[in-house]
């Protein structure tokens, strides 16, 4: 037993080393390339995200190529337009949207208003509405811890693919499941961020997540507890005076987010258009939409 304890501990001990040197080497390497200079201190940030959000087989790669021309703008932009139609709403026309809300956020053009369906930018506009602090701070805090190292590495068009289509997998399904529902907020484009995320993370969880770094995930997973405990209060227990808001958004997204978003998320190093996986999630997700609407005209009971 006790030599065999002794084998094991030498086993582990060359594989810390043996990481040790291929860090070592590849910090070598690098800075040959880079005549001399240390890229890694220069890239520390790029480094630390490659980790989190590639498996290992490709972090290369992204070090070598890894700038911030073009800046994460889609998540950024995003969230200034969510936060300045939230304070809109809660200061210039105070209509108690600091904590829930109330009849007038209710005839917002942007909400998603079963009534309205004939109005189609509501399907996607619905993302700029918030049914109170909490709410946007939770989807604010989610989309730019996720989305910001999401878009260093894949660039913002794929990661605004994945998080539009979580926003209209969302509002379909609500029109769907709740017909009859107010629904408000960006939570299908954010759980479509962390449904790609986290097929990665299954598919790769040894390669992309480093010490300690289950931490960070147990603080994702107590705001995704946080913010769909909200929604079912505000779905099922709701004042009498208030109005119902669907949850439907959040689970469509993440199911947007581990079809489309795992395939986007987990082509790094290859063309997009080329991965037979991508127009397989793209057919299932059109066809889901293509069923939504043929319900939303001739089936749905808000008709």
């Amino acid at each position: 037993m006790a030599a065999d304890r002794d084998l094991e501990i030498e086993d582990v001990t060359l594989n810390l080393d043996g990481d040790m040197k291929g860090e070592l080497e590849e910090e070598k390497e690098m800075r040959e390339d880079g005549g001399g200079k240390d890229p890694f201190k220069n890239k520390k940030v790029h480094r630390v995200v490659s980790k989190w959000m590639l498996p290992e087989k490709v972090r290369r790669t992204y070090l070598e190529r890894a700038n911030c021309l073009p800046p994460p703008v889609f998540i950024i932009s995003i969230s200034i337009a969510e936060l300045a139609v939230f304070i809109y709403y809660a200061v210039w026309k105070p209509q108690k949207q600091w904590i829930t809300l109330d009849t007038g956020i209710l005839e917002s053009p942007f909400i998603y208003s079963p009534e309205k369906r004939e109005e189609a930018w509501r399907f996607i506009s619905y993302m700029l509405v918030h049914a109170g602090v909490q709410h946007i701070l939770g989807n604010l805090v989610m989309q730019l811890m996720l989305g910001i190292p999401l878009e260093m590495v894949h660039k913002g068009l794929r990661v605004g693919l994945v998080y539009l289509a979580g926003v209209i997998a969302g509002s379909l399904a609500s029109s769907i499941f709740d017909p009859l529902r107010y629904l408000v907020g960006a939570s299908g484009g954010v759980y479509a961020l962390m449904g790609g995320y986290f097929m990665n993370v299954l598919v790769n969880f040894r390669e992309m997540i480093p010490a300690f770094g289950i931490v960070r995930l147990l603080i994702i997973i107590l705001i995704i507890v946080s913010d769909m405990g909200f929604a079912l209060y505000r779905r099922f227990f709701v004042p009498a005076n208030g109005s119902p808001v669907s949850f439907a958004a959040h689970i469509a997204g993440g199911f947007a987010g581990m079809s489309i978003g795992y395939t986007v998320f987990s082509c790094f190093d290859k063309a997009l258009l080329k991965d037979p996986r991508f127009w397989i999630a793209i057919a299932a997700y059109s066809a889901c939409v293509l069923f939504a609407v043929f319900f939303n005209i001739f089936l749905s009971p808000a008709n």
